[in-house]
């Protein structure tokens, strides 16, 4: 039995208990409206992902405009200025005083510097005389205006295409023709070519201004994968009718970041691509037409300099394979409240593990970086000793010319440099130190290390006898 005291405490304790409960219910009723609200809010902004402020046509080339339709998008596109390096990669700021033929009061550190073998591999050719790390797509234009190559040799208007923003000048000097404008920018001297750019690489380079989809503007790439495709068994392949979302993902990078040389006295930017994307491929292709980019100094052979194969690269490494695009891991996506947007910074993956590798690989960032830097580690000492077997080829080459050995005993030894150098330039070259694809990297540079050796057999064969150290 409950006693009448016991009987009010309760009923106190009761009102109490409910009291408390319908605070409680309350703050929850608030906090759930917050959150409904909040969920709305994101997904209006999620529905609206730009505030169209100004209109954007297909002639609409300076990033600044487009920022202002996307201004997330452009803050992180200027931080394509930062200088960070990673251990294989990326550049310090060097401070250097400006001067009226190079403004430039930053430039990145010389490869020629840290590794003079390479004046040896590039002897006769304008590589030899300047060649530095390279820097984010900020650089990308005044980097090729001001370096020395360009009072080494003179430059075509070839070289606009990858280092500016093009298309809306090649369509402007082709009358609304992009091939016939793209025809005459090569054609013409550099500097002419430069008056007719504003612009390093640009929004409207890989983006419909209408649609914001993506799209290849260069004609050297539509050109360049209709062949690759074609040597596929895919033939009349158009890339902005074809291809996928995410090939677009990598097909917009590949239009620079590639392999290519200058065809004929018109100096027509070519990828040559006819035989497939492997460096034997190229190098087939390069035989076939005849081309070479120079006659080595020391060597007499008759060379060739790879550019950048990033594309290509690539193309034959496990990500390629896994449907993994370059944009996936360079320009991750990120978040800025609803906003769902590319991390238009563009820089190595090794800069930004959380999202570029992460996002795949659940596994701590510190594996992640001992693996691709263990991959590195690997090809920079592949790298090494090809690049030790070719100098040991140049130099027997350049004492066989220098003791009389005839054109037709070199001929056999020039070709198999020009094979064995071309192989660990394409290594070189590709700014991965092998990542994108480390055992097709490891394969190029065995290969490399035995048709240089084999150029040193076949000079000895032709009765070259190296002079003996003591």
């Amino acid at each position: 039995m409950i006693s009448k005291g016991e009987g009010k405490w309760t009923t106190k304790r009761l009102v109490t208990v409910m009291a408390a409960f319908a605070v409680v219910v309350a703050l929850v009723a608030v906090g759930v409206t917050a959150l409904l609200v909040n969920i709305f809010e994101k997904q209006v902004e999620a529905r609206n992902p730009f505030f169209r402020v100004v209109e954007l046509t297909d002639d609409t080339e300076d990033p600044a405009v487009w920022g202002r339709n996307f201004p997330l998008q452009y803050d992180l596109y200027k931080r394509t200025a930062d200088q960070i390096r990673t251990r294989f990669g990326g550049s310090e700021a060097i401070q250097r005083t400006p001067s009226q033929a190079d403004p430039r009061s930053v430039v990145a550190q010389s490869r020629l510097e840290a590794d003079p073998r390479l004046k040896v591999i590039w002897a006769g050719y304008a590589f030899a005389r300047d060649f530095r790390e390279e820097r984010g797509h900020a650089y990308m234009l005044d980097d090729q205006t001001f370096t020395e190559r360009q009072q080494a040799t003179k430059q075509p208007g070839t070289c606009i295409n990858c280092h500016a923003s093009t298309y809306v000048p090649m369509k402007k000097l082709g009358g609304g023709d992009l091939l016939a404008g793209f025809e005459k920018l090569n054609a013409m001297p550099y500097a002419e070519a430069l008056t007719h750019v504003s612009h390093a690489v640009s929004c409207i380079d890989c983006h419909d201004p209408v649609t914001m989809q993506l799209r290849v503007t260069r004609p050297a790439f539509m050109e360049g994968i209709r062949a690759a495709k074609a040597a596929q068994g895919i033939p009349d392949f158009d890339v902005n009718r074809d291809a996928t979302r995410q090939e677009m993902r990598a097909f917009v990078c590949g239009q620079c970041h590639v392999e290519y040389y200058f065809k004929g006295p018109e100096k027509r930017l070519v990828f040559p691509w006819k035989n497939g994307l492997k460096v034997e491929n190229i190098q087939a292709y390069y035989d076939e037409v005849g081309h070479k980019d120079w006659v080595h100094a020391d060597s007499g052979a008759p060379a060739l300099k790879a550019q950048h194969p990033e594309f290509e690269m690539w193309n034959q490494g496990v990500h390629a394979r896994a449907g993994v695009a370059c944009a996936d891991c360079h320009m991750p996506y990120t978040r800025s409240g609803a906003y769902k947007v590319s991390d238009h910074h563009v820089r190595s993956p090794l800069l930004n593990i959380s999202k570029a590798c992460q996002t795949c690989h659940n596994v701590p960032e510190a594996e992640l970086m001992a693996r691709a830097e263990g991959n590195q580690e690997r090809t920079f000492a592949l790298r090494n000793q090809a690049m030790d077997a070719v100098v040991a080829l140049i130099g027997d080459l350049g004492a066989a010319r220098g003791a009389g050995m005839a054109d037709t005993a070199l001929a056999p030894a020039q070709a198999l440099q020009r094979q064995a150098q071309f192989r660990l330039d394409f290594v070189e070259a590709e700014n991965s130190t092998g990542f994108h694809a480390p055992a097709e990297a490891a394969r190029i540079l065995g290969e490399s290390m035995n048709l240089a050796r084999q150029g040193q057999i076949a000079l000895r064969d032709a009765g070259y006898r190296a002079p003996v150290t003591p």
